[in-house]
C-alpha cells in the first residue's frame, strides 16, 4: 500500500491547501489534461476545497473520448468484413460512432473480441491462423510503446495474420492547438504522469516557453494534484514558466528512453483527427513504412459512411475546456453511464462520467 495511503493523508492535505490559500492572490485557471487526473480531482472534492482564485478547467485527456467519430466507425465497418477479429480494450465497446457502436457490432454478429493487452491479441492471431486480427491502438504516449512491441513480437514469430489499426495521439501538440486557439485562457498545466514516464519533461518544456505557461507534471492521488497546484500557484505568483516533476516516482526528464525506441521503431509521426479539436498536424502515430504488411489502414480498403456527432452532445466543447458537462443538456438525462450519448461519459477518465460519479450535484 506504499506509495498510496502516504498520498491521501489529510493532515497533509490541509497543510497543502492552506499553503495554496496563502500563496494564491492572483486569479487563475489552470488545465488538467489527464482523464486520471480528473477522477482524481472530483472524487476527492479538490476543485471545491481550493480558494476562488484558482479555476480548474479538464482537457482531452481520456484518448477514448478524444477518438473521431469517423475512425470509430473505421473500426466498426472493419468489424463487420468477414473473417476479421476485432480485438480492443473494454471501454471501446461501448463508445458510439455515427450510427453504431462496436458493442452493437457485436451484437449483430461482429467478432469483437475484448483484450486486455496486445499479448492478447496476439494469442489470437496466433490460435487463429485463417482469421485476420485487427488490434485497435487507442491512447496515447502510454500504451503505444506496448503496441509497437507487438508488431515486433508478431514480425519475429512469423505472425502474418495480425494488424494494428492505428488510432495512437500526441499529447503535446494538443496542447498547443488548444493554447493556438484563443478559445480558453490557461494559466498553468498539469501535466500527465502516465505519459511523462514515456516522453519524461522535456516536450512540455517547449510548450512553458513557447507559451510562457507553467507545467507540473503530476501523480494520481489526492496530495500530488494538491502538490503540483501548488507549484503552479508559486510559479504563477513569481512570474514564471518552467516545466517541475512532481511526480518523480514516476517520471525522468528524459522519459523512458527504451519505450522511446520502440516507438520510433515501428511509429512515425503523421496528422490525427481529434473530437472537438479536428485535425492536428504531428499529433498521430501512423506504422512505418519497414512495417506496413501490419498496418491495417493499408491492408484493408475501408470507407465508412460520412461521420456525423450525436445530436446535441457538446463532448467537443468540453474536451477542449470551453465548457463543463453541466452545461450539455443531456448530462444526467438522456446521456448517463448507463446510456452513454457521447463518449465522455463512457470512460471511466471522461469528464462527464466523473462529473456524473462524483461531481455533477456540485455544480462544477
Amino acid at each position: 500500500m506504499r506509495f498510496i495511503t502516504e498520498f491521501r493523508r489529510p493532515e497533509l492535505a490541509r497543510g497543502l491547501l492552506s499553503q495554496i490559500q496563502s500563496q494564491s492572490r492572483t486569479k487563475a485557471r489552470f488545465m488538467e489534461f489527464c482523464g486520471g487526473h480528473t477522477v482524481t480531482i472530483f472524487r476527492y472534492g479538490i476543485r471545491q476545497a481550493l480558494p476562488r482564485t484558482l479555476e480548474m478547467v479538464s482537457g482531452p485527456g481520456c484518448p477514448v473520448c478524444v477518438t473521431a467519430s469517423a475512425d470509430l466507425d473505421k473500426a466498426i465497418a472493419l468489424s463487420r468484413v468477414p473473417g476479421v477479429i476485432i480485438t480492443t480494450f473494454g471501454d471501446m465497446l461501448r463508445v458510439p460512432g455515427s450510427r453504431s457502436s462496436l458493442e452493437k457490432a457485436k451484437a449483430e454478429g461482429a467478432d469483437v473480441r475484448m483484450v486486455y493487452s496486445t499479448i492478447d491479441a496476439l494469442r489470437i492471431a496466433s490460435d487463429n491462423p485463417d482469421r485476420s486480427v485487427v488490434f485497435l491502438g487507442i491512447g496515447f504516449e502510454t500504451t503505444a510503446p506496448t503496441v509497437a512491441a507487438s508488431v515486433l513480437r508478431a514480425r519475429e514469430r512469423g505472425i502474418k495474420n495480425y494488424y494494428v489499426l492505428s488510432l495512437h495521439k500526441l499529447c503535446p501538440p494538443a496542447i498547443r492547438a488548444i493554447l493556438d486557439s484563443g478559445e480558453v485562457r490557461l494559466d498553468g498545466l498539469i501535466c500527465p504522469g502516465h505519459v511523462s514516464t514515456v516522453i519524461g519533461a522535456h516536450p512540455w518544456e517547449s510548450v512553458a516557453h513557447d507559451y510562457h505557461i507553467p507545467g507540473v507534471i503530476s501523480g494520481f492521488e489526492p496530495l500530488d494534484i494538491l502538490q503540483a497546484v501548488s507549484m503552479l500557484v508559486a510559479q504563477v505568483e513569481r512570474g514564471e514558466a518552467r516545466v517541475e516533476i512532481a511526480y518523480r516516482r514516476g517520471v525522468r526528464p528524459e522519459g523512458n528512453p527504451e519505450a522511446l525506441r520502440v516507438m520510433e521503431r515501428v511509429f512515425e509521426t503523421g496528422p490525427a483527427r481529434w473530437r472537438g479539436l479536428g485535425e492536428i498536424a504531428e499529433s498521430g502515430l501512423k506504422i512505418r513504412g519497414d512495417y506496413q504488411e501490419f498496418d491495417a489502414e493499408r491492408a484493408f480498403n475501408i470507407v465508412p459512411e460520412p461521420a456525423r456527432e450525436p445530436e446535441g452532445c457538446i463532448c467537443g466543447e468540453i474536451l477542449r475546456g470551453v465548457k463543463m458537462p453541466l452545461d450539455c443538456s443531456l448530462f444526467g438525462k438522456a446521456c448517463t453511464p448507463e446510456h452513454p450519448v457521447g463518449p465522455c461519459m463512457v470512460s471511466s477518465e471522461g469528464s462527464c462520467a466523473a462529473y456524473y460519479l462524483y461531481g455533477g450535484s456540485l455544480g462544477g
